[in-house]
């Protein structure tokens, strides 16, 4: 639900409004500037990529959309050239009465919406004015009765015994008309219904039927993603999903996973659908199992991506990864009748090479301390193995010393090292005290 300082009140989350003592403008509403996290405030918003190319009062498209309770949206014309912003509440015409809306865009966008929606000019209804406080309060007043009226509508239609679901109530600004939205499987006849609701609330009724996922739009709600659903925030169009998108993905066909918060496949299954089928193209199809001279080999699981392709054989509960290109070549020599001695053969399997780390790749792993941890504790086990492997070589130590022995046997004629030992230094210094001088008497 939104919060009543953005959907209702003046402006919305990203207007600006002057302060009461007219010194600087500043943001009304929860002050997220257009991206409020309720359900209400950010419905079906538009960014408005040329608002800053200002053009002169006779050249501006004098249209706007309008956007009101459920992100409905509809285009006005603005015949009196009122001075409106985005998020500015006004009156607008509609059949048999008035009611209030914000001006979610204008502008040259609005030209380009029409276009793209194929809404012709003579369908467009006036805006009347802006609205003042009383149409606020009025409004206001309106809004609280919508919810007594479902609770109670809901409690007629059980008492009927109608195979349908209300999901909302929308009352009409002058309170002289109310929109029953509701969804159900087979057509539904509500003629006594609307008479009886005629008589319990004294206004006019409108019952309009909408789909699962429209309610599911108008309801709002969190997915399993953890974000607010799509078709509430941006998705206007509603694409058919189908499994056959799901099983392109590798993804488990389980309704329970598949199926969003409208029971129906979910819309984002086909956000990743052509890249997915890109990548199937390199893909060989395995329509039968791979004959080997051990059995045959069937087909478990498929990395898209990567390529790789795991096999496993009846009699074995080990999968075996191959890549595409050794599939190819088995599928290939099963057409001609020959089964292969192994899956991954040597002579036939291309080595992968390594992919090169690119800069960013190796800046990530010097930034990530486990990365670092890992690297040190591989050091620490090669250092490790090395002193085992130096604990080990030591009987290959002593045969070398005996080797160096038998050197020394074979120089035995060399002088002994004592003969050749310099005499220490006291006993040189007591020879040159004794020495006579040289000529002397």
């Amino acid at each position: 639900m939104a919060c009543s300082s953005c959907s209702c009140g003046s402006g919305g989350c990203g207007t600006r409004t002057k302060n009461i003592d007219n010194v600087s403008p500043k943001v009304t509403g929860c002050k997220s500037n257009g991206t409020c996290g309720t359900s209400g405030c950010n419905k079906l918003n538009v960014f408005d990529w040329l608002g800053n190319m200002e053009l002169p009062s006779h050249q501006r498209f004098n249209t706007m959309e309008i956007r009101f309770k459920g992100g409905r949206k509809e285009f006005f014309r603005n015949n009196d050239e009122l001075e409106l912003e985005i998020g500015d509440a006004v009156i607008v015409d509609v059949p048999n009465g008035y009611h209030l809306g914000y001006v979610s865009l204008r502008g040259e966008l609005v030209r380009l919406q029409m276009l793209k929606k194929k809404t012709k000019p003579e369908d467009v209804r006036d805006i009347y004015r802006k609205a003042s406080t009383r149409d606020m309060e009025k409004f206001g007043e309106v809004q609280a009765k919508e919810m007594l009226t479902m609770y109670r509508a809901r409690e007629i239609i059980q008492e009927t015994q109608l195979q349908m679901k209300l999901s909302d109530v929308e009352y009409q600004a002058d309170n002289t008309k109310a929109t029953f939205y509701y969804s159900a499987d087979d057509r539904v006849d509500f003629r006594e219904l609307i008479k009886v609701l005629a008589g319990e609330f004294k206004v006019r009724i409108e019952m309009r039927q909408i789909s699962l996922r429209q309610e599911a739009s108008r309801l709002g709600g969190i997915g399993i993603c953890g974000r607010e659903l799509c078709c509430s925030t941006w998705l206007t169009e509603f694409k058919s999903v189908s499994t056959a998108a799901a099983r392109y993905q590798n993804l488990s066909l389980n309704p329970s996973k598949l199926s969003g918060q409208c029971g129906r496949l979910k819309c984002c299954l086909n956000y990743e659908l052509e890249t997915y089928l890109d990548a199937l193209i390199d893909i060989p199809k395995v329509e039968k199992p791979l004959m080997t001279t051990q059995g045959d080999a069937h087909l478990q699981k498929t990395d898209i991506f990567k390529k790789i392709m795991w096999f496993s054989y009846d009699t074995e509960s080990t999968w075996y990864p191959l890549p595409t290109e050794r599939v190819r070549q088995i599928i290939e020599m099963n057409a001609k009748g020959k089964p292969v001695e192994n899956l991954a053969d040597e002579k036939l399997v291309k080595p992968m090479e390594k992919e090169p780390k690119t800069d960013f790749q190796q800046n990530l792993e010097i930034e990530n301390p486990e990365k670092l941890e890992e690297r040190a504790r591989k050091r620490r086990q090669e250092r490790n193995n090395n002193n085992q492997n130096k604990r080990r070589g030591a009987p290959n130590n002593q045969a070398n010393s005996g080797n160096r022995s038998d050197n020394r046997n074979n120089n035995s004629n060399r002088p002994p090292n004592n003969d050749r030992r310099r005499p220490p230094r006291n006993q040189e210094k007591k020879e040159k005290i004794n020495k006579p001088p040289v000529g002397g008497a």
